[in-house]
């Protein structure tokens, strides 16, 4: 067996990470180039930015403490090393989201601006470089610590360690997503409130007090808070698969490769351990795919946005699946390991234009319809649409996870849910375009550039909705097959300490943790809804005072400023304070339940996790993008007969409005427990053995 290509691969995936990180900083500094605008969009600008960065500063030192405690309390469990690593998947989880942000909010204004000169494919070029800076460096720091571990600990004896990476990122990942999800919908959802429905004044309107803390929650939600998420699920997926190479039986690995035992040399450990590197070469390729399909948005620029984005997404996995036939015809792993590649990335794009469809067409327009008639007949609708959209992504989801299995059992599963998350730097760049092209937008308006620049930006924010929407169906689709992985992972464990646990549905251990695993989506989505509502009422009531008590403000008197500091202030404190709960409720049920009920129903409670979380979340994120949807529709002239300001287009605000956290807190949010819940499960697993 040729240890050279082995070689290569190991030291190719961290090293390109490093060449990744270098390129996302070039395009950083070819975006910093680019003219800023006159000087009153570079001040609201530079309040959005220093806003986002006060909150990540913030939002680190809460953690700390948490990360400290945990780093503690694995150490004394697990040894040294896998809590050293924890520590180092934290701090990488922070930093993807932090990178994201300092770029979001250099490119915000640059796409305004771009918009402003009438220059509609520059600003979708600008918007798009800035979500790429975002994507590339996700890919990059996943690619140095995964790499860098492996080269390591990258042995079926010593594995251990590097799953504490995965549960740093994690673990740190939801806190950020649900902090940064309460932030910038209780700042979105106060400023409608009161801006928009009450005083009857445009959205981002200068006026209104909450305008800046709702795009200063833009960054620290939808890029930070969804940087981490991304991150965490794309490390989550590589390591889930690691480990499931290292603990397979003796029969999986001689059906996955070339190893014979009859053949005099031939190791088992050796082709083990190719099975283990195999989902860092498939994330190296990913990486290198996602980089060339990123660069060919340069072509394609001036033609329709949608059309444009979704090429992007295609021609990276086309790249990368033709890529990975090359892969497995060098190397001694069995050629069936493509076709788990192939669904992966088949089943990644169906969701993905699935999600496309119920959130930017026909279902849309079910719901104008609907509103016209009043916001709870828009509301009804809505939810219809929502829960009808999770059942074609799941029958997708079954159709990968079984022909995967076929090909190469619960190994192929794994591989499938890595190719999906393969090509992550395009998914987080089409993603984190959509919180730039909004910023864009609400400095359009806050500078007076006028209803021709706002159109272009309301077009790019629009689609950007249904990109936002895209990327959370990758990662909870990305979460359904990881579990399943991991679960794998998490039984051969016992297998391998000759222990045996029953995983019969008449063991009512097991019957106990599945019903106790579907209570944790439902704990967190209350949480998390509950914290929104609660932000959200202060920022109405600090908005309402501020238009009582400061004279001219509301009749928009020259001079008179609104005090933005206060709904920042307000923000901030709350998504800090609440963040705590849904995070410390997602950490702590799998230790209460595998210490004290056992292994069996710990196996039940990540099985109830999945299916229900599942579910929700692509409910949850599917409604909300079509509720905003139908808002901008009306908004954008695309309704015969109906306009802003009209009863129909009231209405779809309201479903607007309740969507907001449905999308962008609690509906994010439970892909990362679902993988939390699994990786913790996994870490765990040899102190129940």
């Amino acid at each position: 067996m040729d240890q050279s290509t082995l070689f290569i691969i190991t030291w190719a995936t961290p090293l390109f990470g490093l060449v990744a990180f270098a390129l996302a900083y070039s395009m950083y500094a070819s975006i910093k180039a680019l003219p800023a605008g006159n000087a009153r969009m570079q001040e609201i600008s530079e309040a959005i930015r220093s806003g986002a960065i006060a909150y990540l500063k913030q939002q680190a030192q809460y953690l700390l403490f948490f990360v400290l405690c945990a780093f503690l309390a694995i150490w004394w469990a697990l040894k040294l090393p896998t809590a050293v690593t924890f520590a180092f998947g934290a701090g990488s989880s922070l930093l993807a989201g932090y990178l994201g942000m300092r770029a979001a909010t250099m490119a915000n204004v640059r796409t305004a601006h771009a918009a402003s000169e009438n220059a509609p494919g520059q600003a979708l070029m600008v918007a798009f470089n800035g979500g790429a800076v975002m994507g590339l460096t996700v890919a990059a720091l996943g690619l140095i610590g995964v790499g860098v571990l492996f080269l390591i600990y990258g042995t079926p004896a010593h594995h251990e360690p590097i799953i504490g990476f995965a549960m740093g990122a994690s673990s740190v990942a939801l806190f950020a997503r649900v902090g940064g999800g309460i932030y910038t919908k209780a700042a979105d959802v106060g400023s409608d409130l009161v801006g928009k429905v009450e005083a009857g004044i445009p959205e981002d309107d200068p006026r209104n007090p909450g305008v800046i803390a709702d795009n200063v929650g833009d960054n620290v939600g939808d890029v930070a808070g969804m940087g981490a998420d991304i991150f965490e699920s794309y490390v989550t997926c590589l390591i889930g698969c690691l480990a499931l190479a290292a603990t397979l039986g003796s029969d999986q690995v001689q059906r996955l490769t070339a190893y014979n035992p009859t053949v005099v040399g031939s190791v088992e450990e050796s082709y083990r351990i190719w099975l283990m590197a195999t989902p860092l070469a498939l994330g190296l390729l990913g990486a290198i795919s996602s980089f060339i399909a990123i660069k060919w948005m340069a072509l394609l620029k001036d033609g329709d946005p949608a059309k444009a984005l979704r090429t992007t997404v295609l021609l990276a996995s086309v790249f990368f699946v033709a890529a990975c036939l090359g892969l497995f015809v060098i190397t001694p792993v069995n050629l069936s390991l493509w076709w788990p590649v192939i669904f992966g990335t088949v089943c990644g794009i169906g969701i993905g234009l699935t999600t496309e469809y119920y959130t930017s067409s026909k279902p849309v327009y079910e719901i104008v319809a609907a509103a016209k008639t009043g916001p709870a007949t828009a509301v009804i609708s809505g939810i219809a649409v929502g829960f009808r959209s999770v059942a074609l992504p799941l029958i997708i989801i079954v159709g990968a996870v079984l022909v995967s299995n076929y090909f190469a059992g619960v190994y192929g599963v794994a591989l499938a849910g890595v190719a999906m998350l393969s090509t992550t730097g395009i998914i987080m760049t089409i993603d984190a375009y959509g919180p730039i092209a909004d910023n864009a937008g609400g400095i359009s308006e806050m500078s007076h550039l006028g209803p021709e620049t706002r159109a272009i930006t309301d077009k790019l924010d629009a689609l950007g909705n249904t990109t936002a929407a895209i990327g959370k169906g990758f990662a909870i689709g990305s979460a359904g097959l990881t579990a399943l992985a991991v679960f794998g992972a998490y039984t051969q464990t016992f297998t391998s300490a000759n222990k045996h646990i029953d995983l019969s549905i008449t063991n009512p251990m097991l019957v106990a943790g599945v019903l106790l695993g579907a209570v944790l989506p439902g704990l967190v989505v209350c949480f998390t809804m509950q914290s929104v509502g609660k932000a959200a009422s202060l920022i109405v009531t600090e908005i309402r005072r501020q238009f009582r008590e400061i004279a001219g403000l509301l009749e928009g008197k020259e001079g008179v400023k609104p005090d933005v500091s206060r709904c920042v202030e307000i923000s901030t404190k709350a998504a800090l304070t609440e963040m705590r709960a849904p995070g410390l409720i997602a950490f702590i049920a799998p230790l209460i339940v595998g210490f004290v009920m056992g292994p069996a129903a710990l196996a039940g409670l990540l099985l109830g996790t999945t299916v229900v979380g599942v579910v929700l979340g692509i409910f949850m994120s599917n409604t909300g993008g079509a509720w905003d949807n139908a808002k901008k529709f009306i908004e954008q002239g695309l309704v015969e007969g109906e306009k802003k300001g009209s009863d129909a287009h009231k209405a779809a605000v309201v479903g607007d409005t309740i969507g907001d956290p449905f999308k962008d807190t609690s509906g994010p949010s439970l892909n990362i427990l679902i993988k939390m819940v699994s990786i913790l499960s996994l870490l765990i697993a040899p102190l129940l053995a």
